[in-house]
């Protein structure tokens, strides 16, 4: 079976950091264009950072560009969300997700089918 297994997340102030971590388990995620969405109260899902799979392609929103990196470390098959100089407004509940990446055919981050369930980042001010 295809999950993550996810850690971080909690309660920070205005202009902490926080790092999420986001396990694979039953897949190789270097095979994955993996990315990072994120969910606020009473708003649609927002994807946020998109990575192809050898990292050569990373697009993230221009709301959190120079802040927010996503990475992978091949050898802990996890993918990492860093996210510095945190604002209240990225108080969301965050998703880790994953999909096949044909070799030599990034098409980006779309149809994710392997999600995370989700984890809480609350920034106060």
């Amino acid at each position: 079976q295809k999950q993550f297994v996810e850690s971080g997340g909690g309660l920070v102030q205005s202009g902490e950091s926080l790092r999420l971590s986001c396990v694979a388990s039953g897949f190789n995620l270097n095979w994955y264009t993996v990315a990072w969405f994120r969910q606020a109260p009473g708003q649609e899902r927002e994807k946020i950072a998109c990575s192809s799979t050898d990292d050569a392609i990373v697009n993230v929103v221009d709301s959190v560009k120079g802040r927010f990196a996503i990475y992978r470390n091949s050898d802990e098959k996890t993918m990492y969300l860093q996210m510095n100089s945190l604002k209240p407004e990225d108080t969301a509940t965050y998703f880790c997700a994953a999909v096949f990446e044909v070799p030599g055919l990034y098409v980006g981050c779309y149809a994710m089918n392997i999600w995370g369930k989700g984890i809480r980042v609350t920034v106060s001010s």
